[in-house]
């Protein structure tokens, strides 16, 4: 059972046992309808407390059973909520640690609550997409009031009870515990001293009302307008609240209810439901259990002070582990420390970020000039320059400094993790992680895993990356891992675009249209055009067969290197980001196309588009056959968080599914017609060709 009966005196107690996080599935709530049921067929109880057992009171519906059968089963939560407001006996909602979604409004129609301190509180559908579906968007702007309530809703983030319980007239909490551990006796004391109340109090019953309701309504419709572009669960969220204010209690229910089934079945929700589950697989490794042993981490070291260095530095400094930052030079090591006061001062000017705290990160920091004086760190990050020798330099001398199971860690982009790991004696040690710039702001850590990486070392790098709040997704050793062998396609197709006929703004404008955060030739001057020409000077070499567009050559032959020379795709005044159409790169296009005879054609949005996120997809394919990548959601992952893919649309694999992959095959096989294409990039890898023959998907392969 997941849920457990249990008589106290005169007070039977319904306690929540689903781990983690006390889930309403239908086991739950058939389990919790049952102890009504003998609650109140027995005449030696007087009263009922819900609870839940270990680390949440319940975080709400299992998303599993979203758009499925089981989600709709009886008892729905809907029933088992409206068993509680009929049930003759009192019920008391003892509400600890975790009391989101379904959870909450299970405890909004119990008749009492009462709350520990510390109870993260909220209704956070609205980050899958959807709106509350079990009474939430009626009941809560009866106990919190209209605004507090419809924050909570269109926000969706957790606000705890204490926080709560002191907002004027609120009705949420009855009581407050006076400790986690006193709640439960508490809440029996309160079972017993209102059992005999009548009528019992439903909040159902009490007012919703706005003085000012169509000027708050309308203000609140603008102010979410502008911030939720794509998504319509937030302004829906707005009307349910509304209709609380201006109709019956029932007809809100109805309409709440049709607005939720409504938007379950969107795009965005569909997507939004998938990264919430692709984020948590992608924590789990197939061949190493949860319960490995991991190392303990208690400080790090960081090889290199420049900004990627700086800003890794500053994430384990934020989740307050030591850092020993090392560079070869003092003049180096001074610019890298000013760079990241720099950054933390920024934060503290915003009101980001309280000057004491700001104090306490950089007493965590040290620096040094000398291999020997990282000997004792538990972690090294080697974030030095991008090339093999220099790397093999730093990994040799970690190997002759470091102590016996630290582990060494490359912040490679590109390179083979596995030489990397040779340079030492100790490859299990060794392991890949891949912070994207800015670091200290980018939640995607790629962690590449050797041949001979340990599992523990695995299981402690992933455990690590949580705590300084990345989002880790295990890749294996490729060149450009997952998502940087992904982008170089992406950014052929941009090469081969530009040769055809687009301008760098034209492409960029549709693919920004489509709503990734920034074009590709907007990218790379973001990042540096010569980042990318350094590693295609590399491809040539060992590649000579593959085609690629010069246009990309040609601008860094010119020292257009991005907005760090003033000039890249774009001109760019200075002190400024504004990218500028460059005269320049117009005629050096228009030259190029003359010089190999290419009459220049019309190519539209749609065409530019397909040809970039299917570059993507198909290269994730071979990515996914050759086992670099685990899982199609892992690959959704690397995209959303590290590379600006539209979230509303749940990362390339996912936009693939829904397109259907056998309309992917069939543009891709008439891109392969195109002369100046690559037709054979375009066959279509070998499981993507059987996924469509299946009639199967990525994501359930």
């Amino acid at each position: 059972m997941t849920a457990r009966y249990e008589l106290h005196g005169p007070v039977a107690v319904i306690t929540l046992d689903n781990p983690p996080v006390n889930g309403l599935g239908h086991a739950t709530r058939i389990a919790i309808a049952q102890g009504l049921n003998q609650a109140n067929a027995d005449p030696a109880v007087r009263a009922i407390v819900i609870t839940g057992a270990g680390k949440a009171f319940s975080g709400g519906a299992d998303i599993r059973e979203f758009g499925k059968p089981a989600a709709l089963a009886e008892p729905n939560l809907l029933s088992v909520i409206l068993a509680c407001e009929h049930s003759a006996k009192p019920i008391v909602a003892a509400v600890h640690s975790v009391v989101m979604g379904g959870g909450l409004e299970l405890a909004l129609g119990c008749h009492y609550r009462i709350a520990a301190p510390g109870c993260s509180v909220a209704l956070p559908e609205v980050k899958l997409g959807l709106i509350p579906g079990a009474g939430g968007t009626q009941r809560l702007p009866r106990v919190l009031g209209v605004e507090a309530a419809l924050n909570m809703i269109v926000k969706g983030d957790p606000l705890r009870s204490e926080v709560l319980a002191q907002l004027p007239g609120q009705r949420l909490f009855d009581r407050m515990a006076d400790s986690p551990q006193t709640l439960l006796p508490q809440a029996l004391a309160l079972a017993q001293e209102v059992a005999d109340v009548r009528p019992l109090p439903l909040v159902r019953h009490l007012p919703c009302k706005h003085p000012q309701a169509d000027a708050y309504f309308q203000f609140a419709r603008n102010t979410v307008k502008a911030m939720a572009r794509n998504l319509p669960a937030p302004l829906k969220c707005v009307d349910a609240v509304e209709i609380a204010t201006r109709s019956s209690f029932e007809e809100g229910m109805s309409r709440e209810r049709e607005m939720f089934i409504n938007l379950m079945w969107t795009p965005q929700s569909r997507a939004l439901r998938h990264l919430f589950a692709a984020e948590r697989a992608a924590a789990k490794i197939a061949d190493v259990p949860d319960d490995t042993t991991k190392r303990d981490i208690a400080q790090v070291a960081i090889i290199g002070a420049g900004t990627m260095g700086g800003g890794i530095a500053m994430n384990f400094l934020n989740a307050g582990i030591p850092v020993k930052l090392l560079e070869m030079k003092q003049d180096a090591l001074d610019r890298g420390v000013a760079t990241l006061r720099k950054n933390y001062e920024a934060q503290v000017k915003k009101g980001k970020l309280k000057a004491e705290k700001y104090e306490e990160r950089m007493a965590l920091l040290s620096t040094t000039l000398s291999y020997p004086d990282i000997a004792q760190a538990d972690l090294v990050i080697e974030a030095v320059f991008e090339e093999i020798g220099v790397k093999e330099q730093v990994f040799r001398e970690l190997d002759r400094v470091c102590k016996a199971g630290a582990i060494l860690a490359s912040n490679t982009s590109t390179l083979d993790v596995n030489a990397i790991a040779g340079f030492t004696q100790r490859p299990q040690d060794v392991i890949g992680m891949h912070f994207f710039s800015p670091a200290n702001v980018m939640k995607l850590l790629e962690v590449v895993r050797g041949e001979k990486t340990g599992k523990d070392v695995l299981a402690t790098v992933m455990a690590v990356s949580k705590k300084i709040k990345k989002t880790a997704v295990v890749s294996g050793v490729c060149d450009g891992f997952i998502g940087n062998r992904m982008i170089e396609q992406y950014a052929r197709q941009a090469g081969f675009l530009l040769d055809e006929g687009c301008t760098p703004a034209q492409v960029d404008k549709a693919v920004e249209k489509f709503g990734f955060a920034m074009g590709p030739f907007r990218m790379g001057d973001l990042a540096g055009n010569d980042i990318g020409w350094a590693i295609r000077k590399r491809r040539y070499a060992e590649k000579p067969g593959m085609r690629y567009s010069r246009t990309a050559d040609l601008l860094c032959e010119l020292g257009r290197f991005g907005q760090k020379t003033g000039a890249g795709w774009y001109d760019y005044q200075a002190g400024q980001r504004d990218a500028i159409v460059s005269p320049v790169v117009l005629d050096m296009l228009d030259k190029h196309r003359a010089s190999l005879g290419i009459k220049p054609r019309k190519i539209g949005d749609t065409e530019i588009v397909e040809r970039l996120v299917f570059s993507l997809v198909n290269e994730a394919a071979h990515l996914l056959e050759e086992g670099i990548a685990a899982r199609a959601s892992d690959v959704d992952m690397v995209y959303i968080t590290g590379y600006g893919f539209p979230f509303w649309r749940g990362g390339p694999m996912l936009y693939a599914d829904s397109l259907g992959l056998f309309n992917v095959v069939h543009a891709m096989h008439r891109f392969a017609k195109n002369p100046l294409d690559d037709a054979a990039f375009w066959q279509p890898a070998p499981l993507l060709a059987r996924l469509v023959a299946e009639g199967k998907t990525f994501n359930n392969a």
